[in-house]
């Protein structure tokens, strides 16, 4: 039977564990999908080790960077953003290679890219934390300007009190990666001048819980469109099941 599995510390809820072993169950699969809550990325060794059909694994915080070191391979677009969350396990006798990608960029873009129109040039990122690189890249590879919105200022990042109406006419794509809204905390959004936008403004939230967050309500108010992050999440879990399964 293959193995698959998530690595990371603290592991919580995990969406891929229980997505990926419904599928393999709805599928007919011989596999199964596990948990491996490590407090040192050195553990990485003793799971390749103690797991001969370990056939691949998703990569989460605090590993995305700290992974690096143990790759035989990294995707263009894994090395750009300077994170990956999908290693494919590839076997060769005793041999083990260990191929990273991020799944993060192939998400987003293919989730958003039906909503981009030629009115959308320019666009906003809100957060600089983790996902935000994927989500810059993304959007480039759409042809989309950016701009990092943060709490605190620093070179090529304006902070929320910059944020006029004029920006958000000109910056109409707002991309919310901050956890601002996310439950329970659902009586938070970032704070932006709303009134501004109109039925060229779009945005998308990163959050997929709850399925409609404050940041989405105030501007789809506005007659802006909106977005969560659920197919997003779903996008990326099909993206590793075509990393760990197709082609190098």
């Amino acid at each position: 039977m293959d193995k698959y599995g998530l690595i990371g510390f603290p592991l919580g809820h995990s969406f891929s564990i229980s997505y990926f072993n419904e599928k393999f169950q709805n599928e007919g699969i011989d596999a199964v999908y596990e948990n491996f809550e490590i407090p040192d990325i050195e553990q990485l060794k003793e799971i390749l080790s103690v797991n001969p059909n370990l056939k691949g694994l998703n990569v989460t915080i605090p590993y995305k960077e700290k992974v690096f070191a143990y790759l035989d391979n990294i995707s263009p677009e894994a090395r750009a953003i300077g994170a990956v969350n999908v290693i494919k396990v590839s076997h060769n006798g005793n041999n083990i290679k260990l191929t990273g990608y991020n799944s993060d960029v192939i998400g987003f873009t293919r989730s958003i890219e039906p909503l981009i129109e030629r009115h959308h040039k320019k666009a906003l990122i809100l957060g600089t934390g983790g996902a935000s690189k994927a989500i810059r890249y993304g959007l480039k590879s759409l042809g989309i300007e950016t701009l990092y919105v943060s709490r605190s200022p620093r070179q090529g990042v304006i902070t929320y009190n910059d944020i006029t109406p004029e920006i958000i006419k000109e910056y109409n794509v707002i991309v919310n990666c901050t956890p601002l809204g996310m439950f329970p905390k659902i009586d938070y959004c970032p704070p932006l001048p709303y009134e501004a936008m109109d039925s060229h403004t779009l945005l998308y939230d990163l959050i997929y819980n709850p399925d409609e967050t404050l940041f989405m309500t105030k501007g789809k108010a506005q007659g802006a469109t909106v977005k969560n992050g659920l197919e997003m999440l779903l996008l990326q879990a099909f993206a590793s099941w075509e990393f760990w399964n197709g082609i190098e």
